[in-house]
């Protein structure tokens, strides 16, 4: 099976040399392996170094992704190669393991019902924050049951990162909603199994993730998470997991806390008796992620932070869109990378 690899990237430097390298030092001998860059008009020396990549192998192209999305960047790779076999999304903080491609290929050609297959994200931490913000996201009480950053099941789910999708599923399920800024993957794979797919995890399918390295990113990022969750919901008319309404549900109970107080008697102990099990809760999960004493804190406050965030974004997302019927705001387009 021929396969393309997609990897949408803007402003890039630190990162896309490396990943690129990691797909063209894949070991797989079943097709052709083709690498496709779609830049969304970087500043920095993103481009420059993707063409240098080019110059020294054919099989890595440089397309420009004027809108500057994600989903139209992977939509722009996608139809460009609408030769391959198998179609490969890569983020540009992403390296693979050797044996990605092989081992996602092996899958699909086994069984026809897998219209996607995807592995494990192993977090690099490039310094102390990013650090306590990967602890945060390998543990499930942080992204609850995302089983590609826990690692924590093997087989069927509902949602993969890094995905190598078969040529047909795009035949029957369409492209990336090119609507949405966060959540696209979810909502495309959300399709892929309303369209009778399914798709597979295998923890031996491996990937490195950089991790952002800064509280305030995050926090962006999850907003825009819960946000555009909802107009992906709308999209639909359902709920298309029930894991994101723990996060608004989360800050609902927070915001519940101003009237507590003036509850009487034991009921106003209830807020801060339940806060209390939520800190000693996150505390031991981030223990059980290998979080060392003078981390604890730290990992806690990258769990709230995304809980809180995403609730909060959820919240904004449900009032714009489901109350006042409104469209997504500019600002909203914009991504936090």
């Amino acid at each position: 099976m021929n396969v393309a690899v997609t990897i949408p990237c803007r402003n890039e430097e630190r990162y896309i040399g490396r990943c690129v390298r990691s797909v063209l030092q894949s070991e797989y001998s079943g097709g052709e392996i083709r690498v496709l860059v779609c830049d969304g008009e970087s500043t920095d020396n993103t481009q420059a170094i993707v063409r240098a990549l080019a110059a020294q192998d054919h099989r890595v192209e440089l397309l420009i992704n004027k809108k500057q999305t994600t989903p139209f960047a992977l939509n722009l790779g996608i139809k460009h190669a609408d030769d391959a076999d198998v179609h490969v999304i890569l983020g540009a903080h992403a390296e693979i393991a050797v044996d990605y491609i092989r081992k996602c290929v092996e899958h699909l050609s086994k069984d026809r019902s897998i219209g996607c297959v995807g592995g494990i994200l192993e977090n690099v931490n490039e310094d102390r924050t990013s650090e306590l913000i990967a602890k945060a996201m390998s543990s499930p009480f942080g992204v609850g049951n995302a089983h590609f950053r826990t690692g924590m099941k093997s087989g069927f789910v509902d949602t993969v990162a890094f995905g190598a999708y078969r040529s047909e599923v795009f035949s029957k399920v369409g492209y990336f909603d090119e609507d949405l800024t966060r959540n696209q993957d979810d909502e495309f794979n959300y399709r892929v199994i309303k369209g009778g797919f399914r798709i597979f995890l295998d923890p031996e399918i491996r990937a490195k993730y950089y991790v952002r390295a800064s509280f305030s990113k995050l926090r962006k990022q999850y907003y825009q998470y819960g946000y555009w969750k909802v107009y992906v919901n709308k999209k639909h008319g359902a709920v298309t997991s029930m894991r994101q309404l723990v996060p608004p549900a989360f800050v609902l109970f927070l915001l519940s806390g101003i009237g507590a107080v003036f509850l009487p008697g034991w009921l106003g102990f209830y807020w801060p008796l339940l806060f209390i099990i939520y800190f000693v809760l996150a505390g031991y999960s981030a223990v059980k992620q290998g979080a060392r004493v003078n981390e604890i804190a730290g990992v806690v406050l990258a769990m709230m932070t995304m809980h809180v965030n995403y609730g909060t974004g959820y919240i904004a997302g449900f009032i714009r869109f489901m109350i006042l019927r409104m469209k997504p705001s500019r600002l909203s387009s914009t991504t936090s990378r």
